[in-house]
């Protein structure tokens, strides 16, 4: 079997509101692009990868050079043909490898009719546990629905998102506001769901000082690790010998030299595996194996998912013995998805693992019509910006906060 054609196909899908973070916000959208490897037996892979546009697009038309003719069970020459660490130095294709890595394990597991899972070793569980991923959020700009600003609406979202999903884990995405009023946040949530499970999460944006301070104050929660509170593996180090809970990252660890590091002088407890920042799911089973062996804890992060990329992390959480954690996923914020059947459904805050071959999921051919064409009118966003801060940019440390009292809504994002 030989690869014929790659497409890639940029989309941006719907959000219920605009999502706050660290460094900006998600103007109410993900864009992402899918892509499609064909192959000369009429086998059709999928892949995706965050952002997109011409750029995205012209990328992946570069590597038909490079790929047609090439047999997709050749994975690991793959990674060495797109990716090799020396030659492709000026043109990091981490995620573009793990888009194709994707689409080829896709069509593998087509071919030989089985589940992406079971090429992968076998799956050890049928679900895959999830946490609520909470957000500060700006209100719809059509509607005005869907603020998170305030400890009671952070409650309230967790408390709808509980009854909804089933969740029984929690993540707050911080790093909007100052750490004080999110420590309020933070506290009110753990009080009104007593006997869940907790994480917070600044993005790195803290100083190690504050850190510290913060990690001290939520020591008598039940948190399952405070992720990523401070940028870099010295600062994480510095926190970590003065806050009694694990620390997790997925901005500090995210390659196997700086796994390497952590595991000769330890600065993170857990390790969140990305499929798409490893650079495809046979990264993040091999970097599971080291942290199985130096008994790191795992969780799964989320890059802002579509379905294709979902159904990777349900493959990987189902072979990995050592994921310990629910999984992140952004994926409940999605008003819609581009795949057949729509969205995957959570089932007592966990979604059952693809059982059909390869990945286990296909197109629907009109929505990924409907939202190329959304992308084609709305075009992309920035990512790093707030759109009621124009200018603005945070420091690293950070001391220019979002005001909690600010209720304005962004008026100015398309939709």
């Amino acid at each position: 079997m030989k690869i014929t054609d790659i497409k890639a196909t940029t989309v941006t899908v719907p959000l219920e509101a605009p999502l706050r973070h660290a460094n900006g916000c998600h103007w109410g959208r993900f864009v992402r692009t899918i892509i499609e490897v064909e192959t000369d037996e009429g086998i059709v892979g999928l892949g995706e990868m965050g952002g997109g546009g011409e750029s995205a697009e012209a990328v992946f038309r570069g590597l038909k050079s490079y790929l047609v003719g090439h047999d997709p069970a050749r994975l690991e020459e793959m990674r060495f043909l797109i990716s090799n660490p020396t030659a492709s130095l000026y043109n990091n294709r981490t995620q573009i490898l793990a888009a194709l890595e994707f689409a080829c394990l896709d069509i593998l597991g087509q071919k030989w009719g089985v589940p992406v899972s079971e090429i992968l070793g076998g799956r050890l569980q049928e679900r895959v546990p999830f946490a609520s991923y909470l957000f500060f959020r700006y209100p719809h700009p059509q509607n005005g629905e869907g603020e998170v600003r305030t400890p009671e609406q952070i409650v309230a979202q967790a408390r709808l998102l509980k009854e909804q999903y089933g969740f029984t884990s929690h993540k707050l995405k911080g790093g909007v506001f100052r750490p004080e009023y999110e420590l309020e946040c933070y506290r009110a949530l753990a009080s009104a769901l007593d006997g869940d499970r907790f994480r917070f999460d600044p993005n790195g944006v803290w100083s190690t000082e504050t850190a510290i301070w913060f990690g001290q104050q939520i020591e008598g929660l039940r948190n399952d690790y405070l992720e990523d509170p401070v940028y870099g593996l010295a600062g994480m180090r510095r926190t970590r010998e003065k806050v009694r809970m694990p620390l997790a990252t997925n901005t500090v660890v995210v390659n196997f030299e700086q796994l390497a590091a952590n595991v000769l002088d330890t600065a993170v407890d857990v390790i969140l595996l990305d499929t798409t920042f490893w650079g495809g799911i046979r990264q993040c089973v091999k970097a599971a194996g080291v942290c199985e062996t130096f008994q790191l804890g795992v969780a799964v992060h989320s890059s802002g998912e579509l379905g294709i990329q979902l159904a990777t992390m349900l493959h990987l959480g189902a072979v990995i013995p050592n994921l310990t954690f629910a999984a992140d996923a952004h994926y409940h914020h999605l008003s819609d998805d581009v795949i057949a059947g729509g969205k995957f459904k959570y089932e007592n805050g966990s979604i059952v693992v693809p059982s059909a071959p390869g990945l286990g999921v296909k197109l629907d051919r009109d929505k990924l019509a409907r939202y190329a064409e959304l992308y084609k009118r709305l075009g992309s966003y920035p990512y790093d910006q707030d759109p009621l801060r124009p200018g603005w940019t945070p420091t690293i440390p950070n001391n220019r906060w979002a005001d909690p009292t600010d209720t304005r809504i962004p008026e100015r994002i398309l939709w």
